[in-house]
């Protein structure tokens, strides 16, 4: 009788563990979007400070991103267990903050341009070292926090008809995984150029052709990070919205499937085309976001004065 109780648990913990990993990787896949979008934004924000300084800056909004999903996890959890319908609107917030970042950060580019960046560069330049990097730490973790939620709200969606034990272990492995690959990651983006130096200073001919490209390269790849980051947000953010839209994603997808009648790339079409228009819709919503965070500000500022 005790072997066979035996037996009984160890099935079943084999069938927990299956059912997690599957789960676990359903989460991944559905939340790859996002990640692209905090490893893009977060390399972007701690760039700027000094060479000796990356790594260590990377370490606090690493260990920020710990504390974000700490409290993030559990008040997933909570809300999965007592306020489900919650989750959907929650999210749909999350993504018009994504559209609306997005959106300031491109208006400000057109608005200011190069005079913009002069101005904020003499404002870093006249900053203290520690508040400087202070201010780098705290927006990117709060960028995190904002793309965290998300990812742990698009896992609560995966697993939402889970046990709460499954619930639990699949919430909290892609927390520690989505960190831990994200920081570490960032952390080899920020020091590629220090890679490049140390390859250029070799004495074989082509480590020093390799050193010299990775150095020539590696703003240019900030630069695309920065794009792409930018461009990530509208995605992801418009993409929330819209599934939050029952009406406008099913218009969305009712569009791309038109693309069938393209001969050869139809089919590619139609999987990019719901992708494009969801880029679209978080421009848009982006904008709308803004006019209301302006028109509220004036009015307070009017009241205030």
């Amino acid at each position: 009788m005790a072997g066979s109780s035996l037996l009984t648990l160890i099935d079943d913990i084999a069938s927990l563990l299956d059912d997690v990993s599957l789960m676990t990787k359903m989460a991944a896949k559905k939340t790859a979007g996002v990640l692209g979008d905090d490893l893009a934004l977060n390399a972007q924000q701690v760039s700027g400070v000094t060479a000796d300084r990356e790594l260590p800056v990377v370490w606090s909004v690493a260990k920020g991103s710990f504390i974000n999903k700490l409290i993030l996890v559990p008040l997933a959890l909570l809300i999965s267990a007592f306020a489900p319908w919650a989750i959907t609107p929650l999210l749909m917030v999350g993504g018009a903050y994504l559209c609306y970042e997005g959106f300031e950060k491109v208006f400000h580019s057109l608005t200011h341009g190069k005079q913009g960046e002069e101005e904020k560069e003499q404002l870093d330049a006249n900053e203290d070292v520690a508040a400087y990097e202070q201010r780098k730490v705290k927006g990117a973790i709060r960028t995190d926090f904002v793309l965290s939620a998300e990812i742990i709200a698009i896992t609560l969606g995966t697993v939402a008809g889970a046990s709460f034990s499954q619930q639990v272990i699949v919430l909290s492995g892609i927390a520690i995984v989505m960190t831990i690959g994200v920081y570490g990651i960032v952390a080899g983006i920020v020091k590629l150029d220090d890679l490049g130096l140390y390859l250029s200073r070799k004495t074989s001919a082509l480590a020093r052709s390799f050193g010299n490209g990775i150095v020539s390269a590696a703003p240019y790849l900030m630069k695309t990070l920065s794009i792409v980051g930018t461009v990530a947000m509208f995605m992801v953010g418009g993409g929330i919205l819209t599934h939050g839209l029952p009406a406008v994603h099913h218009l969305f997808e009712d569009w791309a499937s038109f693309a069938t009648v393209v001969p050869t790339f139809g089919h590619i079409l139609q999987g990019a085309i719901p992708t494009l228009l969801n880029v679209v819709f978080g421009l848009i919503a982006g904008g709308v976001v803004l006019l209301v965070v302006s028109a509220l500000g004036a009015i307070r500022a009017r009241f205030t004065a």
